[in-house]
């Protein structure tokens, strides 16, 4: 027989999300390791609220971060059937499914055929429940199941309300401005004192602010490097740092512990964009068809997708999951204030804007990007990120001038995905380029 040859992949990753990865298994060792250890352990959902965790001393994790962890080891499906075989119907949302699953599991036991070196049975069972959802019409559900189901009279819980952004009353450009926005960075200020307070209850100590401005810090630094190296990635052609290379760093921003590690994650990050710049050396071989993606990750397929666009000479380079949420206005903390900043970047999360506010995004990420392309990944169990798709798909005709496609998949779903079908979706939109350059003369 004929050993058929390995064709070599162009995709070349960044080398420093090791870092990012560390940081990461390291996180999940102390959530699994929380109740022997003797630290109260909250489970939170939604966008990013760490920094309050840390200054009180408890361990968290993000239930969402905790099913793609799942589903990027390929560990999702038994906690999925679980919660499917307990009658919950497959169109709820993934992250919540597979969670439910694992607490199914941890509360009544697990199969005798189980592996043991699954992540789902390491996670424990919450103290406490908190939350801050943008559009989401699972999120409260999600944590009133949660509630419910370890008990009321165990169990605290804490909601913090985004109020959704359309900037009503203000002239163009309607991102992050005007007095809706004013009026909402202030409601979600009052509802992160409330925050503050629960936490003191919950630990009975005192909420150091000096603690909680030093992380801050941190945030801030961390954030303004990785914002830096995205602007110098999205200029340079080729392009040094993929939506997938930002992809699999985005974990520590939005939900590891702020020190120096994670300020080192970043700095490295741009230290290796800015070599690569240097070097003329892209994320991909032979850049030929620069790409924007919308929506959230397919956590299943983030490898797998990110060599088969490479194999087409295709970059995806940035997106709004990645490059419009987690931290994207550093300059708007002011460490004497910290709250006001913090809820102004709460108030920033890509999936709490109306369409005007998200067409002016997305068509500043794709001039920054010098983009030839979208590709719009209808994540079937996401309606809070997919909801807007078909407008930003008209917008990408009328306004943008990039040709599109689209799929289906999924955050934590793998079932979802059709890779036939994506092929030739894809394989059409980089015609559709080709037609587009050839008529205009373009390379």
């Amino acid at each position: 027989m004929i050993e058929q040859a390995v064709k070599k992949s162009k995709l070349n990753r960044i080398k420093s999300t090791g870092l990012a990865s560390k940081m990461v298994n390291d996180h999940w060792e102390k959530v699994f390791n929380a109740k022997q250890n003797g630290k109260l352990f909250i489970a939170y959902d939604g966008y990013t609220l760490p920094p309050f965790f840390q200054t009180v001393g408890v361990e968290w994790a993000h239930c969402e971060a905790f099913s793609a962890l799942l589903a990027a080891r390929h560990q999702e499906i038994p906690p999925q059937q679980e919660t499917e075989r307990r009658g919950y119907n497959r169109e709820l949302c993934s992250y919540a499914r597979t969670h439910i699953g694992c607490e199914f599991f941890s509360m009544y036991g697990y199969p005798d055929d189980y592996p043991e070196d699954n992540y789902a049975k390491n996670l424990p069972a919450p103290n406490a429940i908190v939350s801050v959802y943008p559009q989401c019409n699972t999120g409260l559900l999600w944590d009133d199941f949660n509630y419910r189901f370890f008990g009321i009279d165990k169990v605290k819980k804490f909601n913090v309300h985004l109020p959704v952004l359309t900037g009503a009353g203000t002239e163009p450009p309607y991102y992050m401005r005007g007095p809706q926005f004013e009026e909402s960075v202030e409601y979600v200020k009052m509802q992160l004192v409330e925050l503050v307070k629960f936490l003191e209850d919950f630990t009975g100590k005192t909420f150091d602010w000096d603690k909680f401005k030093e992380i801050m810090g941190y945030i801030k630094k961390a954030a303004t490097l990785r914002v830096e190296g995205m602007n110098l990635a999205n200029a340079a052609k080729p392009c040094p740092a993929s939506f997938f290379d930002w992809s699999a760093t985005i974990a520590p921003i939005s939900f590891c512990e702020a020190g120096p590690e994670l300020v080192n994650v970043y700095q490295s990050m741009k230290d290796e964009i800015e070599d690569r710049i240097a070097k003329g050396i892209g994320s991909v071989e032979n850049e030929r068809y620069r790409l924007y993606w919308d929506g959230i990750m397919n956590w299943n397929k983030l490898g797998a997708l990110a060599k088969k666009f490479a194999g087409f000479d295709a970059c995806v380079v940035n997106g709004r999951y990645t490059h419009e949420g987690f931290w994207q206005h550093p300059e708007l903390i002011d460490l004497d204030d910290p709250l006001t900043g913090y809820a102004a970047n709460l108030c920033g999360c890509p999936a709490n804007h109306s369409i005007l506010p998200l067409i002016e995004l997305t068509e500043r990420l794709i001039k920054e990007g010098n983009i030839d392309g979208m590709i719009l990944h209808a994540a079937r169990t996401c309606r809070s990120m997919s909801n807007p798709q078909v407008m930003l798909e008209n917008a990408a005709a009328t306004r943008f001038g990039v040709s599109t496609t689209s799929f289906e998949g999924d955050v934590t779903d793998e079932s979802f995905y059709q890779d036939e079908l994506l092929n030739k979706r894809f394989e059409t939109l980089l015609e559709t380029i080709d037609a587009r350059r050839a008529n205009t003369g373009s390379n």
